[in-house]
């Protein structure tokens, strides 16, 4: 069938070695052809259900993805291979993902399935941080009218300091501003017009930041990512794993 997705064996070799292993219950049949199905249905959107038999039974391919998205699995594998060296500089934005229909219905409700409800209707939003060759090192999911400042430390602090970080006007704080010097890194954040107090800032490093805006595109071609059909706010954090694994490794 056109547009199946299978690993290739340079991507394999970096995930198979990761791989969780000694799991109760039955032995686990072909690990590459069913996270290749997996991929498949978030990339093209299809239902799991509709997803090639290539790729072995619809049933084992999702719950396969659901069982490692509660264990924590793609969120340890994207730890693992996303490491960077990179100290240059760091960006941070978000970016909104329309929730379907179907993705109502997640127990204790929409807030605690991070589904918010914004201009654009019910929405989730995904945080991220990249480097400067605009692969995602850190990610983290809100329901879709949170702010974006607040969001920010959390996701910066794990990693390593960068010389420069770049964000638009709506990390615009003296908290983050703060943050961010202490750490040994240069803030190259516009000055809000309402500010009274105007901080430095570096116009020429600011052009750098259109890098994420390319990074959210390259995210929202999978179809799964740009619009949340899953209820649960831990399966579609997953799905945004396993797509920034893939950029990674692309």
């Amino acid at each position: 069938m056109a547009g199946e997705f299978w690993l290739d064996d340079r991507q394999w070799a970096v995930i198979a070695p990761l791989l969780p292993t000694n799991q109760p219950g039955a032995h686990r049949t072909d690990d590459r052809r069913v996270i290749s199905g997996i991929i498949h249905v978030l990339r093209t959107g299809c239902r799991w259900q509709d997803c090639p038999a290539c790729y072995g039974p619809s049933t084992t391919v999702y719950n396969r993805f659901h069982r490692w998205s509660a264990k924590g699995i793609w969120r340890r594998l994207f730890e693992t291979l996303v490491q960077t060296t990179d100290r240059d500089i760091h960006m941070i934005d978000s970016t909104t993902a329309k929730a379907h229909r179907s993705a109502s219905g997640g127990k204790g409700g929409q807030n605690a399935q991070a589904i918010g409800r914004s201009r654009g209707g019910r929405s989730t939003k995904i945080h991220a941080v990249v480097d400067r060759c605009g692969r995602p090192i850190a990610l983290g999911i809100t329901p879709g009218q949170r702010g974006d400042a607040p969001v920010a430390i959390p996701l910066l602090e794990p990693l390593p300091p960068s010389r420069l970080c770049a964000t638009d006007t709506a990390y615009n704080s003296d908290t983050l501003r703060d943050f961010l010097k202490v750490r040994g890194t240069e803030p190259v954040i516009p000055n809000n017009p309402t500010r009274k107090r105007i901080r430095p800032f570096d116009p020429i490093a600011y052009r750098r930041r259109n890098i994420i805006e390319r990074t959210f595109c390259r995210l929202k071609d999978w179809r799964r990512v740009a619009t949340r059909y899953d209820k649960l706010m831990l399966n579609f954090t997953a799905t945004c794993f396993i797509a920034a694994i893939i950029i990674w490794w692309a």
